[in-house]
C-alpha cells in the first residue's frame, strides 16, 4: 500500500508520501536513543505541564483534526471530533495520575534480608508503536500519553492511509512543549518494522492490529528478547437471551456493530439470539439497520461513512457473497455500490449494513446450557 491520503469518499488522492530511506530511519532513531537520556531524568510536574498543554491544543484544534481524519479513512465527523476530544482526556488523564501509578511500592525487606525496600518503576527507553488506521489518533495516543509520562520516548509507524493523521500527532505533542526527539512519525512501510525493532537502541514494541501482524512483531521481539504489548483483532459475539430487554438490545446492537463505520476491533462481529426472540429480534434489528444514513462522512445527517479503502470494501463484499452462496439470506443493504461514472468502484461506498441468517444445527450441543436464577444479595 502506498504511503498517501486517498480520500475514500471519492477515490482522490489527496497527498502522496516518500517512505523514510534507511539512513532517515536510523537517524530517527539515533535521536530518539539520544533524547531518552536526558528525557528520563525530567520530573513527573514537567511531563504533566507538556501533557496538558497537548491536551489544549488538542481541544482547540478538534473540528480542523476531525476533518482531516475523515478526509484519510472516511469516519463520519461527529464520532472523528469525538475522537479527538477523547485523546485531549487521555493526555490530561495521564499527567494527573502517572505521578502516583508510578510510586515505588513498599516490598517485604526481611525477604531480601534488608531493613527497607520498594518495587520503583523505571522507564524503558525507545519505544516503537506499530498502530492501525481505524482510530488514527486514539490509537496512537494511549500509547503516546503513559510512554511519555513514564519517561519513555517513541517512534509512530502508522498505518500506510493515515499519514497526515501520524505527522499531525508529532507536531501537536512538540508544541505542546515535549523536548525533540520524545516523540517521531517514521513514514515508512511494514516492511521496515523489523529491521527498527531489531536496532538495538530500541527497547521495546507495542502494536494493534491484526493476528498475523502480532505474530510477527512477537515473533522478532521474541528473539530480540524486547518486551511487547499487542492488541489483536477478535470476533466479538452478541448474545441475546428472552430475559433481555429488547429494545434496548436491538438498539445496542445496532450501535455495536456499525459504530466507526464497522471498523471497530471491538465492534459486536456475531449475533446470536435465542430461539424464543430470535424472530422479533432479527425483524427489529433489520428494520433499524435499514433506517440508517449510509453515505457522505462530512454530511452531519450520515450514520455510516464509507470503508477505509478499496481493499476492505472488496472484502467485505466478498464475504457478503460467500455467506449468501452458503445459503445466508441478505435481509437489508445490497452490495457495493458502483462509482457514479460505473467503471470503478468508489472505495468509499461501504456494503450498506445488513444481516444474514444462518440456521444452527444442534445449538445446544454446542452450547453450555444455562437456567436464568433471580439474583440475591447476602445482608
Amino acid at each position: 500500500m502506498p504511503i498517501a491520503t486517498i480520500n475514500p469518499a471519492t477515490g482522490e488522492t489527496i497527498k502522496t508520501f516518500t517512505a523514510a530511506s534507511d539512513a532517515e530511519i536510523d537517524a530517527a532513531i539515533g535521536r530518539a536513543h539520544d533524547r531518552f537520556r536526558q528525557y528520563r531524568t525530567t520530573s513527573f510536574s514537567d511531563r504533566a505541564a507538556w501533557a496538558l498543554s497537548t491536551a489544549d491544543l488538542l481541544e482547540a484544534e478538534a473540528d480542523d483534526v476531525a476533518a482531516l481524519m475523515t478526509l484519510e479513512m472516511g469516519k463520519t465527523l461527529a464520532s472523528a471530533k469525538a475522537e479527538v476530544l477523547k485523546c485531549a482526556k487521555g493526555f490530561r488523564f495521564y499527567a494527573e495520575n502517572a505521578e502516583a501509578m508510578l510510586a515505588p511500592e513498599p516490598a517485604d525487606a526481611s525477604a531480601v534480608n534488608a531493613s527497607q525496600a520498594y518495587a520503583q518503576y523505571q522507564p524503558l527507553g525507545v519505544v516503537l508503536a506499530v498502530m492501525p488506521w481505524n482510530f488514527p489518533l486514539w490509537q496512537a495516543v494511549r500509547f503516546a500519553a503513559p510512554a511519555l509520562m513514564a519517561g519513555n520516548v517513541g517512534l509512530l509507524k502508522h498505518a500506510s492511509n493515515v499519514p497526515q493523521s501520524a505527522l499531525y500527532l508529532a507536531d501537536v505533542i512538540a508544541r505542546g512543549g515535549f523536548p525533540e526527539g520524545c516523540f517521531q512519525t517514521l513514514l515508512v512501510p511494514s516492511s521496515a518494522v523489523e529491521r527498527i525493532l531489531r536496532d538495538p537502541r530500541v527497547a521495546a514494541a507495542t502494536l494493534t492490529g491484526s493476528e498475523p501482524a502480532g505474530r510477527s512483531v512477537a515473533a522478532i521481539a521474541g528473539d530480540e528478547v524486547k518486551p511487547t504489548v499487542l492488541e489483536l483483532g477478535g470476533s466479538d459475539p452478541f448474545i441475546v437471551m428472552p430475559s433481555a430487554d429488547l429494545e434496548q438490545a436491538v438498539s445496542t446492537a445496532v450501535t455495536a456493530r456499525v459504530q466507526n463505520n464497522g471498523q471497530s476491533c471491538i465492534a459486536a462481529k456475531r449475533f446470536i439470539a435465542h430461539r424464543d426472540i430470535y424472530d422479533d429480534f432479527l425483524s427489529r434489528f433489520v428494520e433499524k439497520m435499514a433506517a440508517l444514513r449510509v453515505g457522505d462522512p462530512t454530511d452531519p445527517a450520515t450514520d455510516v461513512g464509507p470503508l477505509a479503502t478499496e481493499q476492505g470494501r472488496d472484502e467485505v463484499d466478498k464475504q457478503v457473497q460467500q455467506a449468501v452462496a452458503a445459503g445466508a439470506t441478505v435481509r437489508c443493504g445490497a452490495y457495493a455500490q458502483m462509482s457514479p461514472g460505473g467503471t470503478t468502484r468508489r472505495p468509499s461506498s461501504p456494503i450498506s449494513p445488513k444481516t444474514c441468517r444462518y440456521s444452527v444445527k444442534r445449538c445446544s450441543a454446542r452450547l453450555p446450557r444455562y437456567t436464568a436464577q433471580p439474583t440475591s444479595r447476602k445482608q
